[in-house]
């Protein structure tokens, strides 16, 4: 039977309310922070557009966070991969597009997309970390983007090595780093995004230049057309939007060099401000875990408890993850998921049946192949990076 018009205007309005209830209700649970989401609040989330899953940490510069709660695959999907913006988003053509390649090279370059697919193509699975993923937990507070867990994602880069570029320009002797620009352009005193490579990471046949991030082309956000993906590194050090590659023999002096991304040569207590000659630059990732599942606050029935997550450790491989119901008294290795790649994380999962209902505390801690373990404790920086504290969330078994 046919609707009539007015049955059809109808049902076309109850969907439009449908949808904005989604839409509204999925913004509470973002605003609230999707670590604390209730079940209600994850489920509507995830009916809600792709595109407005993320947690806004900022509007322009763009900043997305992804909820863990919606880790559940090895491979994060491109509309749910974070964004971590320094400056605004070019708006980029393949046509107005090309990628200059110069300074203490025997020749410089100027190649546009075709060129770089006439080298050879790779695909590496790498997981990409914001240096500052967890900067919201550290205590006391430090400046800067509010990330919770979920500055982190795994995708497959596929693109050419930088090597054969950098090859085919011919780097010169003398030349130490690679200074790296992105089509990103700086706002009134904001300094220009520009980081460096030292030769050998550069020349690490693992360093693409990708065009594509898991069987497309990349996210607007996420560096199209072509963006740099150093694995095991801190994700600063991927820059997007890539057009300028100069070959030098120093230190590039800009801030993104000279000032940020860098960590204390020592320990320090929490509150201390630490002088930028005290520190280095960051460079591998650490040691970590997330569960994803269930959510911290999350309402469970007794039954089988399937306690979920991701580990990863930057350039070390992920060789061991243990979980503790019981506030860290019994620790129990969880069975880590088939895929598996050099530098991408590993799933974990361990099968709980929690004897009486309750309150309890989940832990987490990873290992990986240098011996490296989950602290306790994070250790405090005034630049609120590397946070890798063992993990936790609070389950409640009815």
């Amino acid at each position: 039977m046919s609707m009539t018009r007015d049955e059809s205007q109808t049902n076309t309005a109850a969907e439009r309310g449908r949808r904005r209830f989604i839409k509204d209700a999925a913004r509470v649970a973002l605003a609230a922070g999707a670590a604390r989401a209730l079940p209600w609040e994850l489920d509507l989330l995830a009916q809600a557009p792709a595109a407005e899953r993320r947690i806004v940490r900022s509007v322009r510069p763009q900043d997305l966070e992804t909820p863990v709660g919606l880790f559940e695959s090895w491979l994060t999907p491109n509309d749910l991969f974070y964004v971590r913006s320094h400056l605004y988003t070019p708006s980029l053509t393949l046509a107005d597009w090309s990628l200059t390649v110069d300074g203490l090279v025997d020749e410089p370059l100027t190649l546009r997309m075709d060129d770089l697919r006439t080298l050879p193509e790779v695909s590496i699975v790498a997981t990409l970390e914001c240096a500052g993923n967890g900067r919201a937990l550290f205590d006391p507070p430090v400046a800067g983007i509010q990330w919770e867990r979920g500055a982190v994602g795994t995708a497959r880069w596929t693109g050419v090595r930088l090597a054969d570029v950098l090859a085919r320009a011919g780097w010169k002797a003398g030349g130490a780093y690679a200074w790296l620009d992105g089509a990103d352009k700086s706002m009134g005193t904001m300094p220009d995004f520009v980081r460096q490579l030292p030769r050998a990471k550069a020349f690490d046949p693992d360093t693409i230049l990708a065009y594509s991030m898991n069987g497309a082309p990349l996210p607007a956000a996420n560096g199209f057309p072509l963006r740099l993906v150093v694995p095991g590194w801190e994700a600063a050090y991927s820059v997007k939007w890539l057009t300028h590659i100069q070959v030098a023999a120093r230190e590039h002096d800009g801030f993104f060099v000279q000032g940020a991304y860098k960590y204390p040569n020592r320990r320090v207590a929490p509150g201390t401000a630490v002088d930028v000659k005290d520190m280095s630059p960051l460079g591998g990732m650490v040691v970590k875990s997330i569960i994803t599942a269930p959510a911290d606050g999350a309402t469970v029935p007794r039954g089988v408890v399937s306690i979920r997550g991701f580990a990863w450790a930057g350039e070390a491989e992920i060789t061991r993850v243990e979980v503790s119901t019981d506030n860290g008294s019994i620790w129990t290795d969880a069975r880590l998921g088939p895929d598996q790649a050099r530098y991408a994380w590993r799933a974990f999962r361990l099968d709980w049946r929690p004897r009486e209902p309750g309150s309890f505390v989940v832990h987490a801690r990873a290992h990986d192949n240098n011996g490296r373990v989950q602290p306790i404790t994070a250790h405090w920086n005034p630049n609120g990076y590397l946070w890798n504290a063992v993990e936790r969330v609070r389950i409640n078994i009815v």
